[in-house]
């Protein structure tokens, strides 16, 4: 009897959860916990992590340290003081303290980030003293000692009127790069190496210069410090960084350069044994320009000689990767053709060995000292949480997700394969309502991703699932220029912006079209940010689209030039505008040519923008309006690229949505 109540309990919870169950929508995303920078305690008992959630009443996002145990047991809040957030934690070697950054204390948008020790017997965090200006990155000496800290230059001290009011600067400007998104103007302070003694609680600093260090890592026996440099007479005019090695018993020499490639060289780790850094290789400059280059994973030995690269002849990107304990091999997060899988590779060199592959998005790899292994592992039906990884497999750690998940019908979603204008083929996935059925033809959205050197993926993406939920087919193609495919693949786009990207996009929608998928009178199309730039250069080359929705976006290249932050991109992919003007001029055509363009456009962008500045999409928007198309531009006050305020988050999304509706949906819908 006993069994047959069980049963019919079940059967009652599985209705109810049928019958409750709804697409998703807008304010969703305000629900939607941020799971990430997992880190595990030495013993291996205990993972930490960070979970960032929108707080609605504050109108702002918070992030606190949270801490699961191995087994699953014990998902507990560490940190939760009311309005501050901490990232970053990472325990120390013997497991007593879990040190993170956080503003606490001071103002969140102008206060030095400090970094924080909390004791895991008991009692509360406290943060390191004597050192001025913010910590960005920071790791710990073997023993537990000392802290390799990456601190920022302190602000000046600022002036005060007679009433106390502050006075505010000049800002003087003599560097090449001289702004970055969520910054604003840079001044000449840089990010150096500190060397951090916990018992006399003292600060000196490892590295001089007029340089900028980051990702410091302890050597084994902890008398030296790993970090990355541009140490050349003008480092914001390359991308060339290079790893180099400080030694504790020498503070006041200059470092030891390890690497000389051209490229980007990021992320060294120390082996086991000392005697090799790896770390991960960009591309060289003077073959590929570095967005479309493949990053591979080198070594090189400790104490200088021949830089190898391990991953030469597997044409993927390497994200994340992590020295196994025997220093026998390394594991990797590796980028293939719309998955994150965890492979490893020899610490020699050799072949690459997919551990956990297919249909999965992988990401934040932390071993531990025993050999556990943890990632940020999410589906296109549940979003990142935190995984063990064992016996081939991967075992969910945490649910912060998984009853909004459980309210939620989300549609289906299925790759596609499409052939190009010039036979290339293009995949992607496309994803559909959850109410429809086989054959039946939808309204749809050509949805852009941003990079352009990114992919849609097999990550879960509220945003796609928010589209189906309103009744959309949505098409996510990775057209040429996105990774994922090799070098060759994403190479296709240097200097050819709005050009076969174009075609691929367009044979996308061909496709859904021909399978039945899309309705060819209700069409739209958006993105943000390159997936802003690639909607202004599709409308401005097809007309067939009846509604349109650009992000962040830029079509009169020109006008980027000295007024965003990618300077020395421009000049290395494109050339300086004076020099080759038909080249910039190729590239601009929404702006120049938009009589082209007929398609009812909405261009949303943030007041603080400095990746892509809102006069980029100012100009487009006065274009179209002063020709009578229909448009609106909406700004978001005081956000950078990417909008983060909660209430914005809602509200634009919600704008896409209601500027599709109006336009491709009948009024009896």
């Amino acid at each position: 009897m006993r069994v047959l109540n069980t049963a019919l309990a079940v059967a009652v919870l599985v209705s109810s959860s049928l019958v409750l169950a709804r697409p998703p929508e807008p304010g969703d995303l305000l629900r939607l916990k941020t799971v990430s920078s997992p880190d595990i305690s030495p013993d291996g008992t205990t993972i930490a992590f960070v979970v960032d959630t929108p707080d609605v009443e504050r109108d702002e996002n918070v992030s606190h340290i949270w801490a699961v145990n191995w087994d699953g047991s014990g998902d507990r809040q560490l940190t939760s003081r009311e309005g501050e957030s901490e990232s970053s934690p990472r325990f120390s070697p013997d497991g007593t303290w879990l040190a993170f950054l956080s503003s606490r204390g001071g103002d969140e948008d102008d206060g030095p980030t400090r970094l924080w020790l909390l004791p895991q017997a008991s009692g509360e965090a406290r943060p390191l003293e004597g050192l001025d200006g913010s910590v960005s990155d920071f790791d710990w000496s073997p023993d537990g000692r000392k802290l390799a800290l990456v601190v920022k230059d302190p602000e000046p001290d600022a002036r005060e009127s007679a009433d106390g009011e502050e006075i505010p600067s000049p800002i003087v400007i003599d560097r090449f790069a001289f702004k970055r998104d969520g910054e604003g103007y840079l001044d000449n302070r840089r990010e150096r190496i500190w060397i951090y003694d916990l018992a006399r609680r003292t600060a000196e600093r490892l590295t001089e210069g007029d340089h900028d260090e980051s990702s410091p890592a302890f050597s084994p026996v902890g008398t030296a410090v790993a970090f990355v440099s541009k140490r050349v007479d003008d480092p914001d005019r390359t991308v060339d960084s290079n790893i180099f090695v400080g030694e504790l018993a020498a503070m006041d020499r200059v470092p030891r350069q390890l690497t000389t490639h051209p490229g980007e060289d990021s992320m060294p780790e120390w082996s086991p044994d000392g005697r090799t850094i790896a770390y991960l290789r960009g591309g060289d400059p003077a073959v590929s320009f570095p967005w479309y280059a493949i990053t591979h994973l080198a070594a090189v030995p400790s104490v200088g000689g021949e830089e190898r690269v391990l991953t030469g002849q597997h044409d993927r990107n390497i994200f994340e990767f992590a020295w196994s304990p025997d220093g026998r091999s390394i594991l990797m997060v590796v980028e293939d053709n719309g998955s994150q899988i965890l492979s490893s590779v020899p610490s020699g060199g050799g072949a690459v060995r997919t551990l956990i592959g297919g249909d999965i998005d992988i990401a934040e790899l932390a071993v531990s000292p025993a050999g556990r292994v943890a990632v940020m592992s999410s589906t296109m039906e549940r979003p990142r949480e935190v995984h063990a990884v064992e016996g081939g497999k991967i075992r969910s750690l945490t649910e912060q997700n998984d009853a909004l998940m459980a309210e939620l019908d989300f549609g289906r979603t299925e790759r596609y394969s499409a052939t190009s204008a010039d036979g290339i083929e293009v995949r992607g996935f496309v994803t559909y309502p959850a109410d429809s059925s086989k054959g039946q033809r939808l309204p749809a959205i050509l949805h852009l991703h941003g990079g352009p050197d990114s992919q849609h993926d097999y990550s879960f993406d509220m945003l796609k699932q928010v589209f189906a939920g309103a009744g959309y087919a949505v098409i996510a193609p990775n057209p040429r220029g996105s990774t994922g495919r090799g070098s060759e693949f994403s190479a296709a786009l240097t200097a050819a912006w709005g050009s076969v990207d174009v075609q691929d996009v367009l044979a996308s929608v061909d496709h859904a079209v021909a399978a039945g998928i899309a309705d060819p009178d209700r069409l739209g199309v958006g993105g943000w940010s390159y997936g802003g730039m690639l909607t202004n250069y599709t409308i401005a080359s097809d007309t067939r689209f009846k509604a349109a929705v650009s992000g962040a976006s830029i079509s009169n290249i020109l006008s980027g030039y000295g007024t965003d932050h990618y300077v020395l991109a421009y000049e290395q992919e494109i050339g300086k505008p004076w020099e080759n003007l038909e080249g910039w001029m190729r590239i601009s055509y929404p702006f120049f040519r938009n009589q082209t363009i007929i398609t009812p456009t909405l261009f949303m962008v943030g007041g603080s923008d400095v990746n892509v500045p809102t006069l980029a999409s100012e100009q487009m928007y006065q274009a179209l309006k002063s020709r009578g198309v229909d448009t609106r531009l909406v700004v978001y006050p005081d956000e950078s690229h990417t909008i983060s305020r909660p209430s914005f988050v809602k509200d634009h999304v919600e704008r896409w949505v209601e500027w599709f509706d109006a336009r491709l949906k009948p009024a009896s819908q």
